[in-house]
């Protein structure tokens, strides 16, 4: 019988990039030897755990492993960050889940990844380049102290823009200013890949759409089960109804009714909290130090 700790997912690598983004490295053979670029895995960090999706950032087939890069912004994800630590496992991962990103025969293409979307966007870059397309990578950030695998990036793009809300590295902007730099530079843009926050990926499909330059943007709603039964991660594309976990993750961005989606997100705002500040008292109270009694004379 499989012990325990062979039957979970080994963390063989972590990284902080920030004191909010960090890098889990986790043991799967098989699931590394399946992954495509644009998938995502469901992870639970122990029994009791949520249930997450992440996107896979990066797979090596070889080494046998699957690279997540997470945002500690949620109970699930604070969590994780405080537990899974080298050599450590998480309780279970499911994968690789939803269609894999089509890497189009298009010459010339923009990627664009904004904050939770910087990651996931690399293999997209890198299957571009691969398949002899010429790359210009747009990556925001809120500052320089957040930039990250600026060289991995470099590697595979022919173009590299980094925007800051603050100015401190690249340009002063949002990722959309990156895109209509590129849009001004090269009229021969066949396609723009946008993966992050939904308004991010709003302004990117809006920023492409005169010019009706096809843009595709990575979706990650609330999901459950991650197989289209829960209904919870549907979306509406044009006049259909989807599911993000079956039919994407990558939709038509001009398509997208994003109000819809963003309203969606907003629905356990407060469910969320709840959670987080739950889970927020309980650590306080654990790590507290322990009250002596007192004694009289």
């Amino acid at each position: 019988m499989m012990s325990d700790r062979l039957s979970r997912f080994e963390i063989v690598t972590r990284q902080d990039f920030s004191d909010v983004t960090y890098l889990l490295e986790v043991r799967h053979p098989l699931m590394a030897k399946a992954a495509r670029p644009g998938q995502f895995v469901i992870v639970m960090a122990h029994e009791h755990g949520e249930r997450i999706p992440l996107t896979i950032a990066d797979y090596d087939r070889e080494r046998g492993t699957i690279t997540l890069v997470i945002q500690a912004v949620g109970k699930t994800t604070r969590e994780m960050q405080q537990s899974c630590k080298l050599g450590t496992t998480l309780y279970g991962m499911v994968g690789p889940m939803g269609i894999p990103s089509v890497t189009s025969h298009a010459r010339k293409v923009v990627c664009v990844g904004g904050g939770l979307g910087v990651a996931p966007i690399f293999p997209q870059a890198k299957a571009f380049k691969q398949n002899g397309a010429y790359v210009i990578g747009v990556l925001g950030f809120r500052s320089k102290s957040l930039v990250f695998w600026e060289d991995k990036f470099r590697a595979c793009c022919d173009e590299f823009i980094v925007c800051t809300d603050d100015g401190s590295a690249g340009i002063k902007g949002l990722v959309t200013e990156g895109i209509r730099l590129a849009l001004a530079k090269h009229a021969d843009i066949d396609e723009v890949v946008a993966i992050g926050p939904p308004v991010m990926m709003k302004g990117c499909a809006e920023a492409t759409r005169e010019r009706k330059v096809r843009t595709l943007v990575s979706l990650n709603p609330i999901m459950v089960d991650g197989t289209g039964m829960c209904g919870g991660c549907r979306v509406k594309i044009g006049d259909a109804v989807k599911f993000a976990c079956v039919d994407g993750p990558d939709f038509d961005g001009h398509k997208v009714d994003f109000d819809d989606l963003m309203s969606r997100l907003r629905r356990y705002r407060d469910e969320e909290r709840v959670a987080l500040e739950r889970w927020s008292e309980s650590c306080r109270l654990m790590n507290q130090e322990p009250v002596l009694p007192l004694t009289g004379s």
